[in-house]
């Protein structure tokens, strides 16, 4: 009878609460294929990763039909392409392009892993390799890039955060009739993880198998519903039902996640079980905060509901999985979550609200639009701040702000799809650029010395 009851349930989630498997991500070590001739080795990307990843595609469609559970997005993430250790921007273009045309190819959404990790310092080729991004976003359509330039075992490198304004700002320049979403495509990390499935960060890290498969799953209408009718319940009784349904809802990604890596002979990697929302009426993160009782997410109290939510989803999953990883959590980004759209139309939702809510959800400061004449050393000073909240908390943190070109606060832009609509937020105005134009490193917290 308990068995009945919980196909019903998953049944009813997925025809009513949008449950889906938001993303099956195949990871491919590229490791093999660099070398010193650049096209060459770009060639064999190409290659490896249309051989691995060929049936991808087919054999997940095939497993979302058979077992009704609909897999929104099939990825790809790769090594960090930096690693290739190349010298000249046509060369990194090479590989980009070799990305994206072997992600067409085999149909999938998105690739990711045109990624470098410079949380300690750069080499020449890493520099060569940030300066190559903005022409390598504008020049494929299905290629994600990331920058790691922060860990609590070695601070922030605050030489690589003074490089990502201007990257950023060029970005956005390069892809202005696209309303510079090629910024949307980009993410610097703090305490980046080697197995997350989720773009715009996700990359094959070097610690990882061969090859794997990573799942992420997403239901954050499946949280809210199971909140409905909860006036009156204590904390702890709505932690609880936020524990049962992270459950549920990790319970399916295991079986989706197991029976795709079966059926392609690929190991399963890990499940990250984040709340990721998307546009569509139910499906929002912010609305969970406010089923909890806050009028607008924003208010006095997000964080702390934020944090519980993030806390609940995480101790359920992990007893539905033994392979829990990624991110795990709650994601808040801005323009994929209509109702935190509209809290910051209403103004209770602002920049720095955002900021403080992301020293307890899975992220951090996600698809922000912000005025296309945000100053450079502002958007580096974002990253910095965002930074120190991973380093010092030893947590991951990210920035995917997009300076939408030509825009002012207050304006509205629409990617469409998952990407969404967002305002365009009002960002702090005051200087930054004598504390950015610093550079150097930020020594890492003194708990970094735990071995």
């Amino acid at each position: 009878m308990a068995i009945y009851k919980d196909v019903l349930e998953t049944i009813h989630m997925l025809e009513k609460e949008n449950l889906d498997i938001r993303t099956t991500t195949m990871g491919i070590s590229l490791l093999d294929c660099f070398g010193r001739d650049h096209r060459t080795a770009a060639a064999r990307v190409y290659d490896k990763i249309t051989r691995l990843a060929k049936d991808l595609v087919p054999v997940a469609n095939a497993v979302g039909e058979e077992y009704g559970i609909h897999i929104v997005n099939k990825r790809i993430s790769v090594t960090p392409i930096a690693l290739a250790n190349a010298r000249k921007q046509e060369d990194w273009l090479l590989y980009a392009k070799a990305l994206d045309h072997a992600a067409k190819d085999v149909g999938v959404d998105i690739i990711g892993g045109f990624s470098a990790l410079v949380h300690k310092g750069c080499t020449h080729s890493d520099e060569t390799f940030i300066d190559a991004i903005p022409y390598a976003l504008a020049e494929t359509d299905n290629m994600c890039a990331s920058i790691n330039l922060g860990s609590t075992k070695s601070g922030i490198n605050m030489d690589a955060v003074k490089k990502m304004g201007p990257m950023i700002r060029k970005t956005a320049y390069l892809t202005r009739d696209n309303n510079s979403f090629g910024c949307a495509k980009f993410v610097a990390f703090a305490n980046a993880v080697e197995d997350n499935p989720f773009m715009a960060g996700a990359f094959h890290g070097v610690g990882e198998a061969e090859n794997v498969i990573n799942v992420g799953v997403s239901g954050p209408g499946v949280v809210r519903t199971a909140l409905q009718g909860m006036d009156g319940a204590s904390m702890d009784e709505i932690a609880e039902v936020i524990k049962q349904t992270a459950f549920k809802i990790t319970r399916a990604g295991q079986l989706i996640g197991r029976e795709v890596s079966s059926r392609l002979g690929i190991p399963f990697g890990i499940l990250d079980l984040s709340l990721a929302p998307t546009p569509a009426l139910g499906d929002s993160v912010a609305e969970i905060l406010e089923v909890m009782g806050l009028e607008r997410c924003g208010a006095h109290g997000s964080t702390a509901a934020l944090a519980m939510l993030t806390d609940a989803v995480k101790k359920g999953g992990i007893m539905a999985s033994g392979h829990v990883g990624g991110l795990s959590g709650a994601f808040i980004p801005v323009s994929e979550d209509n109702r935190m759209i509209a809290a910051v139309e209403d103004g209770c939702l602002t920049f720095d609200k955002l900021e403080a809510m992301t020293s307890v959800c899975s992220v951090g400061l996600d698809m922000i639009a912000i005025p296309g004449d945000t100053p450079e050393e502002t958007i580096s000073a974002m990253i910095a701040d965002e930074a120190a909240i991973g380093v010092i908390n030893n947590k991951t943190t990210a920035v995917r702000v997009i300076p939408v070109y030509g825009m002012k606060a207050g304006d509205k832009v629409d990617w469409g799809g998952l990407f969404g609509s967002a305002p365009i937020m009002e960002v702090n105005g005051f200087d930054t650029g004598g504390f950015i134009g610093r550079g150097g490193r930020i020594p890492a917290p003194v708990h970094s010395f735990k071995n």
